[in-house]
């Protein structure tokens, strides 16, 4: 599916148990149970560490396994990683193939008594819907397939919804005498999730239809959502353009009549840069929230911004 490492190119020194505390967490009405120690709780990258952590608030111990800005879909696990799921309580993981690594590492680890919490479980996914653009050599050397479907459920906020709500229940069953802590603090995450719904919704209703092209196959769920379309994804390599790739893509443009060309923020590929003055677009940066900070407003303050430049991008 990736063809270039597409928002993963810098990694962030705030990996791992952060102290910052989104605010439903200190608002929460219960106290958290007297125990030996808090729940140890691993997540696999930066999106599902932000729910867990917005639904954990300061009652479990929240890390993450894969660095942000690291690329997941290609991940190898590390023996740190090994550790870090053998001594904890709870493993929460998007789900939908994504986490590749995770199955011999948890095997590993040899946890038996690790609670596992598929975040996505209840959620339909969509096979890949939109065309790819590619050259032989990408098939050979960089074609990714899903095959439970793709995988960037966390993109829409409505299923967005779903993952947290998976996650509050997962953590319940593993720490029942924190229920309560963890019911408030995810419905204060949920009502900040549906506003942010009614934000997209309301600003892209103004621009239907809008047509756009990616390097990376991570906005189908939400170009369906708020009836965009995601028209194709166009691979291209990193290091050469042939005439024959630039042909594709222009072909591409043309025959979706498309509006907007989008790579992801870190991305500095000067390929993009030139390929995007021959189609005459603009190029512009949309997160997948792969990278980035480990606050959970993080995921509000990077939609926010993706709802800016589509909105601009679609005029």
């Amino acid at each position: 599916m990736l063809s270039i490492t597409a928002g993963c190119s810098q990694s962030n020194p705030n990996q791992g148990t952060t102290s910052e505390q989104p605010p439903q967490a200190q608002e929460a009405a219960s106290t958290p149970s007297v125990q030996s120690a808090k729940t140890k709780v691993v997540t696999t990258f930066l999106p599902i560490y932000l729910f867990t952590k917005a639904v954990a608030g300061n009652v479990a111990d929240v890390e993450i396994l894969v660095p942000p800005g690291t690329e997941v879909h290609e991940y190898q696990a590390t023996p740190q990683n090994v550790k870090a799921i053998a001594t904890a309580n709870v493993l929460v993981k998007n789900g939908l193939g994504l986490e590749g690594f995770l199955e011999s590492t948890v095997k590993n680890a040899q946890n038996s008594k690790l609670a596992e919490i598929d975040a996505s479980i209840g959620i339909k996914p969509l096979n890949e819907i939109s065309p790819v653009v590619k050259t032989a050599q990408e098939e050979e050397d960089h074609d990714h397939e899903h095959a439970q479907g793709n995988p960037h459920v966390w993109l829409d906020p409505v299923l967005a919804k779903q993952q947290v709500t998976n996650i509050r229940d997962g953590l319940i069953a593993a720490d029942p005498a924190n229920k309560a802590t963890y019911e408030a603090n995810a419905a204060a995450y949920v009502k900040e999730l549906e506003s942010l719904n009614s934000e997209f919704q309301q600003t892209l209703q103004k621009t239907p239809s809008c047509t756009f092209i990616t390097f990376h196959d991570a906005f189908p769920y939400l170009a369906q959502r708020y009836n965009l379309k995601q028209v194709a994804v166009v691979q291209i390599p990193e290091d050469q353009l042939s005439p024959t790739d630039v042909q594709n893509a222009v072909n591409t443009v043309k025959k979706y009549k498309v509006k907007a060309l989008f790579s992801e923020p870190g991305v500095d590929n000067k390929l993009l840069s030139s390929l995007s003055k021959d189609l005459k677009l603009t190029l512009r940066s949309l997160d997948s929230l792969e990278t980035g900070e480990t606050d959970p407003q993080h995921y509000f303050k990077a939609m926010k911004a993706n709802l800016e430049i589509l909105q601009t991008a679609c005029k």
